[in-house]
């Protein structure tokens, strides 16, 4: 609880408790808050104005939606057989893209690490390389390789895989610059290479952050690899394109159901791993 005293010229009625009264931001900082508050909403009030939306449809999408919805039960589990087909080449896409970006992500994360980089030319080098890979989403990264691949599975690991190496280089050359220095400067002090000094002073000590970001990656590369379909790269989500284009709403729905369910097994698999091997 806040106490007020008496001001010094004596008084010690009400008015003298208010003026000595705990506040928690000045008036200048006040202004300075409201000001920043104007200017967000200024700013949303802007974007709002430029998207051109369609307001009347805004307002009817709740019963658009519950009519959709009522299209899509009951499902429709006649195309199971193609559906788990389907869900088994979108696991796939997913798991040899990360085993791929994996191994291609270690020496971008060595050159993109101060400590660990040969030379600043090599430092930019890994950090453009880190910095172009995350600047693209993975569906752009898709259509790039439908375009020159074709429409197929391929087109969709290499998606992943370009995408994936921006996300693994970042955190595990992170990892590397946070390393303690002592074990590198005893293996230096025995005129240890500096093959040895990366083998056994730095690896040993990312190790755990590697398997972790590993685990975390082919998780979301399995949430990612759902979506590619509908760009042509493969995975389930061909056939949930092919159901929409048809107005098919009832295998939509068993479609959506088996991607809820892969993505619930994907977790508990991520987290079963995560114990056994972090």
């Amino acid at each position: 609880m806040v106490t007020a005293t008496p001001t010094q010229t004596g008084g010690s009625g009400p008015d003298a408790v208010a003026e000595r009264a705990w506040s928690r931001h000045s008036p200048r900082e006040r202004w300075t808050r409201l000001a920043v508050m104007a200017l967000v909403a200024g700013a949303a009030f802007w974007s709002l104005s430029t998207i051109n939306v369609f307001w009347p449809w805004l307002w009817d999408a709740p019963q658009q939606m519950g009519d959709l919805f009522g299209r899509m039960v009951p499902p429709d589990f006649t195309q199971w057989r193609g559906i788990a087909w389907a869900l088994v080449e979108t696991v796939n896409i997913a798991t040899i893209a990360t085993f791929l970006a994996v191994f291609l992500s270690l020496p971008v994360a060595l050159i993109a690490a101060q400590n660990t980089t040969p030379n600043k030319a090599t430092l930019w080098l890994g950090r453009f390389i880190l910095v172009s890979s995350r600047s693209v989403n993975t569906i752009i990264w898709a259509l790039l390789f439908v375009a020159v691949f074709g429409p197929g599975v391929l087109a969709g690991i290499l998606a992943i895989i370009f995408r994936s190496l921006g996300f693994l280089g970042k955190l595990v050359g992170e990892a590397i610059e946070e390393i303690d220095r002592k074990p590198i400067e005893a293996l230096e002090a025995t005129g240890a290479s500096r093959m040895k000094i990366l083998l056994y002073g730095v690896v040993p000590q990312v190790m755990p952050t590697f398997f972790a970001v590993s685990i975390l990656r082919w998780d979301i590369n399995l949430r990612e690899s759902t979506v590619l379909g509908l760009v042509g790269a493969g995975g389930i989500g061909i056939i949930l394109q092919g159901a929409i284009d048809t107005f098919a709403w009832q295998t939509v729905a068993t479609i959506l159901l088996a991607i809820i369910v892969l993505v619930l097994a994907g977790e508990a698999v991520a987290a079963w791993l995560r114990k056994k091997v972090i």
